[in-house]
């Protein structure tokens, strides 16, 4: 039964990440309602940031960590390119990155990360601040979405889904973070404002 269970979780985690799949179709977006579970975390100014604070207003998620070989880095420029394209919309909603490596992301080194692609942090928070056990359950929960160490590497494995988030929390639609559609995300978002 265990290695069932590990043939089958090596099999849809591959190096960094996984699970992007393209977007949903509105007939699947429709299955989507995860509510997000309640947390408190630091950005990467030392600041408190709570699902509480992020209530109210439409939200992206994603998960990164700042020593990732493979797919982090497309995916936080991505993300950059997305906080672009709502910029230009007039949209100012939050960005939430959270780290799948806290033991390893302090504050100062999101934003050290966030900035060499040129995160806006008046609206990006990269999260931190948290035990492993937390972030995995908080993923594995709320985003569906496993997180796990890479055997014999200081590598995660974690999803790399972009997650859009309603104003009372819940997850409402998910998208390839490594091609993520950005009129679709766009709009999305304007759909629900």
């Amino acid at each position: 039964m265990f290695l069932a269970f590990t043939v089958t979780v090596v099999l849809l985690l591959s190096a960094c990440g996984t699970g992007g799949g393209g977007p949903l179709s509105s007939a699947q977006s429709d299955t989507l309602n995860w509510e997000v579970q309640d947390f408190t975390f630091t950005n990467q100014d030392g600041e408190s940031v709570s699902l509480e604070d992020l209530k109210g207003d439409v939200w992206l998620a994603n998960f990164i960590f700042t020593n990732c070989r493979t797919v982090c880095p497309p995916m936080t420029a991505n993300m950059a390119q997305i906080q672009q394209a709502m910029k230009e919309e007039g949209l100012n909603i939050p960005i939430v990155s959270f780290s799948v490596d806290p033991e390893n992301d302090s504050p100062e080194a999101l934003k050290e990360y966030g900035g060499n692609v040129g995160a806006d942090f008046t609206n990006w928070h990269f999260l931190t601040g948290y035990e492993f056990e937390d972030i995995q359950q908080l993923s594995q929960e709320s985003f569906k979405a496993l997180v796990e160490p890479e055997p014999d590497s200081d590598q995660i494995m974690h999803g790399t889904s972009f997650y859009l988030v309603n104003q009372s929390g819940s997850v409402v639609q998910k998208y390839n973070g490594l091609e993520p559609p950005v009129e679709e995300i766009i709009d999305d978002i304007k759909a629900l404002r």
